[in-house]
């Protein structure tokens, strides 16, 4: 169903603020930021902890409530009865733009799903922070957030986003920047990249380079602060070898790879094979299951 919603006269009537925040320094929020913040009649926050601490500094003091990935059902629903009652809620994350990697999205479709009023606010964020000063192209690109923590989940998703011709962004954690780095350069091979830690704080800096130079950088000292990283997208040739990598396997070794290098199930990798060879599964399964038949 349509909807639609005229967002300038709003500010006087109940709505859900999407307001974004400082990723570091604290010069980087915007007036009207401030201002929605002091008009809120209530504020939600990834962690209440860390808001005070900005409400403090622009002497702010309004009524915080929690939102976050564990409690996101209860405190929803409190959020979203305070919305009909006409209060403004400004909705905030840690840092950068909310509904952003976080569970902020999820309260922005219930909000929307009773067609209460939804406004985004520009502001800080560091994805776009991270690729515009990467030397990597911007006309286009693809943002993907914390990749899977589990090496089969996360080789699957580098698998499905392999043949992506722009650049791909990710955040990554300090404790796993390396095994993430390392599983990239497995996948995809050495593509040019851009590593930012700590942007707009104190200890900001940027690594330029290929995935390689990348990992000998992190080898050669302490890492430490929050990672944004962009990595090349596949060039022509790269997606003319990887197109049909598998043309010298026999059908059996070709499913027997995705189990063995990406953990598949049988039924799976057959699947996958099918797909890619674009014949019957039914002939992919005798293949892999009828040791003395010699289909390829």
């Amino acid at each position: 169903m349509r909807t639609e919603q005229k967002s300038f006269h709003l500010e006087q009537e109940g709505a859900l603020y999407l307001v974004p925040t400082p990723i570091g320094n604290l010069e980087d929020i915007t007036l009207r930021a401030i201002r929605m913040l002091k008009e809120a009649d209530l504020i939600a926050a990834e962690d209440t902890r860390q808001t005070i601490k900005l409400l403090n500094h622009f002497e702010i003091k309004k009524p915080l409530i929690s939102y976050h990935e564990h409690n996101k059902r209860e405190s929803g629903k409190k959020i979203l009865e305070e919305i009909r009652q006409g209060k403004k809620v400004v909705l905030v994350s840690d840092a950068g733009m909310p509904a952003i990697s976080d569970p902020g999205n999820d309260l922005v479709v219930e909000a929307l799903e009773e067609n209460l009023k939804v406004i985004a606010l520009p502001g800080a964020n560091a994805a776009l922070t991270a690729l515009v000063a990467s030397g990597l192209p911007t006309d286009h690109f693809y943002f993907y957030g914390f990749l899977p923590r589990e090496k089969k989940e996360r080789t699957q998703e580098l698998e499905r986003l392999k043949q992506i011709k722009d650049p791909v962004i990710f955040y990554e954690a300090p404790h796993r920047l390396k095994e993430t780095l390392t599983a990239i350069e497995q996948a995809w091979g050495n593509r040019r990249a851009s590593l930012s830690r700590e942007l707009t704080k104190k200890y900001e800096e940027y690594i330029r380079g290929t995935i390689h130079e990348l990992l000998e950088w992190i080898s050669a000292g302490t890492i430490r602060g929050e990672f944004c990283l962009v990595v090349e997208g596949a060039s022509e040739e790269q997606l003319e070898q990887e197109e049909k990598w598998w043309a010298h396997l026999q059908l059996k070794d070709h499913v027997q790879y995705y189990i063995e290098k990406e953990g598949m199930r049988s039924k799976e990798a057959i699947k996958r094979v099918a797909e890619e060879r674009e014949m019957p599964k039914r002939m992919v399964y005798q293949a892999f299951h009828m040791s003395d038949m010699e289909i390829t």
